[in-house]
């Protein structure tokens, strides 16, 4: 009997155990210092559905406890999955650990977060300098969320001065940053430290997860490796993307089965003596080294044990001869049928892309398009300066809570768009002229699932007596008040089309071309790659559909 057969056996045996006495064992192991790291290991990783192989077995054990479930399903994918795609012994796995955490001892960025979390005694102030910085970096770029970061722990240090903050001031620091439901689940799960966990962070994966509101998978393992020191993986895009290619899995990462092999297989390498350092080194070496295109594999201190990197040296013509039949240049050949990590038939290796044949570009949806009509509504310049009206969004959905111009709905006519947005106007304003309604052009935003146009209107009140009241859920601002306000960056660059057209103002601005989509410069083709293979890695810890925003 082999040895993952005989693993497969015993904990079979185990989950066929009555509750009561699974349970006991597993209590009783939790409570040496062994046990509660063993616990911690395997609780940590979020359940992922099962493979067809054994979704009958884990379904007749609906009492079994979550972790031994858990390890069961691992047994049965690591069976279903070519050793191509493993690692081979411990020997190996010890020497991709030490190679890593070498590189990055020399290499790593220095970042504010990193500093934080290091220089910090307290636990509680440590994961929550490492919880706001992951919150911060998902789908943004290091270099925008410095200063981001840096502003908002001099403004809240702690998680109570976080707690102890208005959502008005939190949507206005987070301002420009884009996905704004993240600074609110932030603010939400600071406030639930606070007033029902004693301001105590959550200390394993499993919790974390469990009890703060927007914290997923991978933002769990995170903070429970980086602050706490649990040996528990992670996987985010930059992960995916050296884990693909260290093991030449080619299929769609977004797929159920790449996602729970990748995920095993940041959990077979976590440095357990180093969990926190060894996962910011992958995430690292995906950032500056192993990059979507023109990754850097001379660089990679890994590349000796990198299959996408074997796989380049076999298909090379010239060295194909010299590397005939060596040990070290293996294929995957599974028993039977397809591989379904390997690349797929319908996307064979392409010559020109090299390494970056892995991992495959996933499939998804492009953005739904739609368009609404706003209009900048500004006071007179007299008594006191102009001022522009801003209307509050609804609490959830899309830009929630944010401040923005009045919208209304794309009509399909150019009088019936007139006459919403005058009505629109006026319920917030009171009687408005509509002769000085003017179209001044459009504006595109792409949202992370919606492509939105704006069709941009100015109304200049001119010598009319100024309008003091307005209903709840709306605001006068000074254009200085503007510029610091909750806004977007789509309303930021509507009103940057109102001014480009008022005269006196702004005479060195420049209209952003965005009349047509012809007229709009296209993202470069790098911009395209990486785009296309971030996307699928944030669904887990990503604000969802309805709320996330750019």
């Amino acid at each position: 009997m082999t040895p993952l057969v005989s693993r497969l056996s015993r904990l079979w045996v185990i989950m066929r155990k009555p509750r009561a006495a699974v349970g006991s064992g597993h209590r009783k192991q939790a409570a040496s210092q062994g046990g509660r790291q063993k616990h911690a290991k395997s609780s940590s990783q979020a359940k992922p559905s099962a493979p067809n192989a054994c979704a009958g077995m884990i379904s007749e054990c609906p009492g079994a406890p979550a972790g031994l479930a858990r390890q069961l399903e691992e047994v049965v994918l690591q069976a279903s999955v070519s050793p191509y795609h493993q690692f081979r012994d411990i020997a190996e796995v010890t020497a991709f650990r030490g190679s890593l955490l070498s590189w990055y001892d020399q290499e790593k960025r220095d970042l504010p977060w990193r500093r934080q979390a290091e220089d910090e005694v307290d636990p509680d102030r440590r994961a929550y300098a490492v919880w706001v910085s992951e919150v911060m970096l998902q789908q943004t770029q290091v270099a925008t969320v410095i200063n981001y970061y840096t502003r908002w722990m001099q403004k809240w240090p702690t998680l109570q001065d976080l707690a102890s903050a208005s959502l008005e001031e939190v949507n206005q620091l987070w301002a420009g940053l884009g996905y704004y439901s993240r600074g609110r689940r932030l603010q939400e799960g600071a406030r639930k430290v606070v007033e029902e966990l004693g301001g105590h962070m959550p200390r394993t994966a499993e919790t974390l997860q469990q009890l703060l509101p927007g914290v997923g998978r991978y933002t769990a393992g995170a903070i429970a490796s980086i602050a706490f020191g649990q040996a528990t993986g992670v996987v985010d895009g930059n992960v995916a993307r050296v884990l693909c290619r260290v093991r030449a899995i080619g299929a769609d990462p977004s797929s159920n089965l790449v996602s729970q092999q990748l995920w095993s297989l940041a959990q077979q390498l976590v440095d357990p003596a180093q969990p926190g350092d060894f996962n910011q080194a992958a995430m690292e070496l995906g950032a500056t080294v192993c990059t979507p295109q023109r990754p850097l594999c001379r660089q990679c201190p890994v590349q000796s044990l990198c299959r996408a990197r074997q796989r380049v040296e076999r298909e090379r013509p010239l060295a194909s001869w010299n590397l005939l039949g060596s040990p070290d240049v293996e294929e995957c050949a599974p028993s039977t049928g397809q591989c379904q990590l390997c690349l797929p038939p319908s996307e064979p290796w392409d010559q020109t892309l090299g390494v970056a044949n892995f991992p495959r570009k996933a499939n998804r949806k492009p953005p739904r398009e739609e368009s609404s009509a706003t209009c900048v509504l500004e006071q007179s310049r007299a008594l006191g300066g102009a001022r522009i009206l801003l209307v509050q969004r609804p609490n959830s959905g899309l830009l929630a809570g944010l401040w923005e111009f009045p919208s209304v709905t794309w009509e399909p006519s150019e009088q019936l768009q007139r006459k919403a947005l005058l009505q629109e106007l006026q319920h917030w304003a009171g009687p408005l002229p509509a002769t000085h309604l003017r179209h001044l052009g459009e504006v595109v935003h792409v949202f992370s699932h919606i492509k939105l146009t704006y069709q941009v209107y100015g109304l200049a009140l001119e010598g009319q007596t100024p309008v003091t009241t307005v209903p709840p859920g709306a605001r006068w601002l000074t254009r200085e008040e503007f510029h610091t306000a909750a806004v977007s960056t789509a309303m930021k660059k509507v009103f940057r089309v109102y001014e480009g057209q008022q005269p006196g103002t702004c005479k060195g601005f420049k209209r952003p071309q965005v009349s047509s989509p012809s007229s709009r410069k296209k993202p470069s083709m790098g911009q395209q790659v990486l785009d296309d293979f971030f996307q699928p890695h944030i669904s887990a810890d990503a604000p969802s559909l309805n709320s996330a925003v750019q």
